[in-house]
């Protein structure tokens, strides 16, 4: 193979910004950036989510798939194990890690400021991994 070919093989580096916003299975804004279907990854996504005051998630889990945050603006609470035991707050400047199957459910205390977090994800396929969970819904009523 010459070294042109070798070349023209590889895949392009690409810049973006987030794409249109929609709203997920989980019930939550995103605005996707990276991904299978807009950059052609293989392994990973990562887009924005936006949490409205006093907004919540649907109780939920990513099936064999790794969650890392990055909190950009304002502080939400994720409830989050098998039966949403535990709770953590999630402030600007903050990483929070969700490991693959972890059931969790974030939601915004304020009822002024939004949350808006950056989100990268083991699935290139944002919404393919996500499994609801109503029957923890009402663990933790809205």
């Amino acid at each position: 193979m010459n070294p042109s070919t070798q070349q023209s093989a590889l895949p392009n580096c690409r810049l973006l910004q987030a794409g249109e916003s929609y709203i997920g299975k989980q019930g939550l804004q995103y605005a996707v950036a990276i991904s299978a279907e807009t950059v052609g990854a293989h392994a990973i996504h990562m887009q924005l989510v936006t949490i409205p005051p006093g907004g919540r998630a649907r109780a939920h889990k990513h099936a064999t798939h790794e969650t890392a945050i990055y909190a950009l603006t304002g502080t939400s609470g994720v409830w989050h194990g098998e039966r949403l035991e535990h709770h953590t707050l999630v402030a600007p400047g903050s990483f929070f890690y969700i490991p693959a199957d972890v059931p969790h459910l974030p939601y915004n205390p304020s009822l002024t400021d939004p949350v808006v977090a950056v989100i990268a994800r083991t699935d290139p396929n944002e919404q393919e991994s996500v499994v609801l969970l109503p029957e923890l819904e009402s663990i933790h009523p809205a």
